[in-house]
């Protein structure tokens, strides 16, 4: 049996041995640093094999597909920032959005449980110290804010959920692993999901997300935010390709709240 899980990011002190075929249910740790290499090359790897095999009559498809995901990545990356959260033992490692230019960002309420300090750091390579304006912990999300220039803020534009349908293309980003700037695509699973952990009416995706997607954005095709990434169902510590995202419907429900200072 498998478990909903929120990401876990602190590291750990080795490499694990390999999973057994059958492996109990675990939670995330927040280590980010394991088998890097591997993914990279397995990744890389696995690119150019599917690139080596596609027909000649789909390139022109491919190349349209991927030209509209390039110009979301470039529309939206300024908006997502890379969250460092000092514990008492260890690091999380997550993700959050740009809510305005007042400094405001969002993110999950897990990925900042227990921070004694939080760093922010933006994809032109600011850097910042954040503080904890509101947070809601049944919700699993929260409000930090920095202090930076405006020409460093970006706010995404908040979509609205209740028009997803299962079968809609929509894309992630965020720092999975620590690895900032990461993006990938796939479509809705399924709509209206519960989770143990995560609540209830979530968006299940099979765009891969991982530790240190937390508190980042799932984006439609036009670039708006629909879903925060907060969790996965696997046996595993990685993607297998069931994730969930809170409705950005069910946020905005939440955030005059949370900007206003709520902690629950």
């Amino acid at each position: 049996m498998v478990a909903y899980q929120y990401f876990d990011d602190r590291p750990q002190p080795e490499v694990p041995a390999a999973p057994p075929a059958s492996p109990p249910p675990k939670r995330f740790r927040r280590g980010f640093l394991i088998a890097l290499a591997a993914l990279t090359v397995a990744s890389g790897a696995g690119a150019g094999a599917a690139s080596a095999a596609l027909p000649t009559t789909q390139t022109s498809t491919s190349s349209t597909s991927s030209s509209t995901a390039a110009s979301i990545y470039k529309q939206d990356l300024p908006g997502v920032v890379t969250l460092t959260v000092n514990l008492s033992r260890g690091q999380a490692i997550g993700s959050g959005i740009v809510l305005d230019t007042k400094g405001d960002i969002l993110t999950n309420a897990h990925v900042i449980a227990g921070g004694q300090n939080i760093q922010v750091a933006f994809s032109d390579g600011t850097t910042a110290p954040a503080t904890v304006v509101g947070s809601n912990t049944s919700a699993d999300l929260a409000v930090i804010r920095v202090s930076v220039a405006a020409s460093t803020l970006h706010p995404l534009t908040l979509g609205s959920s209740s028009s997803v349908q299962i079968g809609d293309t929509v894309y992630a980003i965020g720092s999975p692993f620590g690895l900032s700037g990461s993006f990938t695509e796939g479509i809705v699973s399924n709509i209206g999901q519960t989770a143990a952990a995560s609540g209830a009416n979530l968006i299940q995706t099979d765009a891969a997300i991982n530790p240190g997607n937390s508190g980042g954005p799932l984006v439609n095709s036009q670039g708006q935010v629909i879903g925060i990434n907060n969790s996965i169902e696997s046996p595993v510590d990685g993607s297998v390709g069931v994730g969930f995202a809170i409705p950005i419907d069910q946020v905005n429900e939440l955030l005059p709240s949370l900007e206003g200072g709520s902690n629950v």
